[in-house]
C-alpha cells in the first residue's frame, strides 16, 4: 500500500479527532458535550417536527449507541421534549425546546468562532477541493 495514502489517512483521522476535541472544549462552559450539540443540531433542522431516536442516531455526525442517554441528559436540562409517538407506542418523538434553540444559537456562534481561523487558511477553491477529495475517498 502507498505510504502517501496511509499518511493522508492518518492526517484525516488525527484532524477529525482534534477538531472534535477542540469543539468539546468550546462547549464545556455550557455543560454540553459534542454529541449533545450534535443532537440539538439534528433537531433544529427539523423545525419543530418530531423525530425518533433512531432517526436522530442515523443523522448524527458521529453515530453512537447511547443516543437515548444523550437525549435523557438534554431532557433534564430542558433542551428537548420527548413524547410517545401516537402511531407507535414503543417509539418516542423528540423535539427541541425554545430553550434548546436559544442555547444552540449560542453554541453555534462559539463553534463558528473556533472554525473561522482555520477557514481563513483555505481558499474557497481549496475547501471545495478538500471536500471533493474526501467524498472521492469514500467512493460516493
Amino acid at each position: 500500500m502507498n505510504q502517501d495514502y496511509l499518511s493522508a489517512i492518518d492526517q484525516i483521522i488525527r484532524t477529525g479527532h482534534w477538531i472534535t476535541d477542540q469543539v468539546s472544549i468550546e462547549l464545556k462552559e455550557f455543560d454540553i458535550s459534542e454529541p449533545q450539540y450534535n443532537v440539538l443540531r439534528v433537531l433544529k433542522v427539523r423545525s419543530g417536527e418530531p423525530i425518533t431516536v433512531q432517526k436522530i442516531q442515523d443523522k448524527m455526525v458521529q453515530r453512537t449507541s447511547n443516543v437515548t442517554r444523550i437525549i435523557d441528559k438534554l431532557l433534564d436540562k430542558g433542551l428537548v421534549n420527548r413524547v410517545e409517538c401516537p402511531s407507535n407506542r414503543r417509539k418516542m418523538d423528540i423535539t427541541i425546546t425554545k430553550k434548546g434553540e436559544e442555547l444552540l444559537e449560542e453554541l453555534n456562534q462559539k463553534v463558528i468562532a473556533f472554525h473561522q481561523p482555520m477557514a481563513k487558511n483555505l481558499s474557497t477553491e481549496e475547501a471545495q477541493t478538500l471536500k471533493n477529495l474526501i467524498v472521492k475517498l469514500k467512493g460516493n
